[in-house]
């Protein structure tokens, strides 16, 4: 098997794997690695100083069982903290080959701490971008209401102890779906970000995705679909139909809150541990 020396990058962009591919020289070869893990103790993907991060265990992982050559990784897209997921992906970038695939998966799976899993390693070539090359992104928000849950459920449900008008919840999620400004759905905006963004499907139904003898009997599921979401945006889109089950607001600020030039300012960001990536797909 090859033996590769780490570096990363902390953060990328469209042009980011470009960047990569020119710093490195030497023949290149490319891989796909589909990855799953608990986010709960976490601070997100991105790898940051002092932090426990889900890059940073996989660069170090890679870093015990591959040295001696050059090897770099850039992720499908930054998951918050204690955001968990089932489908997500990053790329291989590194100057020789695998010569087992199956063996470097399981090699790579004994080594990685147990609340995080690789399920798959597919070779590609240059023409591959994992960035560009994302087709469609589903979040799902797992909740409940009315009962303070099982302490075991913690990493995986947000507990809303109050209750919430479920049924206006739900007839409100489907004001998300389509193109719309969600300005409003994120933090910090930056000039040049593009907030005008298109969600493909977005509901709550009863939770079918995770089932454990210790879960509520009855929790929730708001499941989003779309290429592409700016920071918060899923979190910040549960949170304001939070606060319409709680009636602290009204249908009519959540359809005036994805208008162009709106003036509604939503500050409500729903906890991270009832998020996950529940499914990404890319262009052939």
């Amino acid at each position: 098997m090859a033996c590769f020396r780490s570096e990363f990058i902390s953060s990328f962009d469209k042009n980011d794997r470009n960047y990569i591919i020119r710093r490195m020289q030497r023949r290149r070869f490319y891989y796909l690695i589909k990855v799953q893990y608990l986010g709960f103790r976490y601070s997100g993907w991105q790898k940051q100083p002092r932090q426990k991060t889900i890059e940073q265990m996989l660069l170090k992982t890679l870093k015990f069982i591959i040295s001696d050559s050059d090897f770099k990784i850039l992720g499908a897209g930054r998951t918050d903290a204690k955001v968990s997921a089932l489908d997500a992906a990053f790329e291989l970038f590194i100057d020789e080959p695998i010569s087992d695939l199956n063996e470097f998966q399981i090699l790579f799976n004994k080594n990685l701490p147990p609340d995080i899993r690789i399920i798959s390693v597919l070779e590609t070539n240059e023409k591959f971008n994992i960035i560009q090359n994302s087709k469609e992104k589903e979040y799902v928000y797992l909740f409940s209401y009315g009962e303070k849950n099982h302490p075991f459920a913690a990493p995986f449900i947000a507990n809303l102890i109050e209750e919430l008008n479920i049924t206006l919840m739900m007839e409100a999620a489907k004001l998300f779906e389509g193109e719309h400004d969600f300005s409003s759905y994120t933090a910090r905006i930056q000039e040049n970000t593009q907030s005008v963004r298109t969600v493909d499907h977005c509901e709550i139904r009863p939770n079918e995705l995770l089932q454990a003898n210790f879960f509520p009997r009855t929790s929730y599921a708001l499941h989003v679909k779309g290429k592409g979401f700016m920071r918060y945006q899923i979190r910040m889109m549960m949170g304001a139909l939070i606060q319409l089950g709680r009636g602290e607001l009204n249908f009519s600020d959540i359809e005036e809150s994805l208008k162009l030039g709106t003036s509604i300012q939503l500050n409500f960001v729903a906890p991270g541990s009832g998020l996950l990536l529940n499914e990404l797909h890319f262009e052939s």
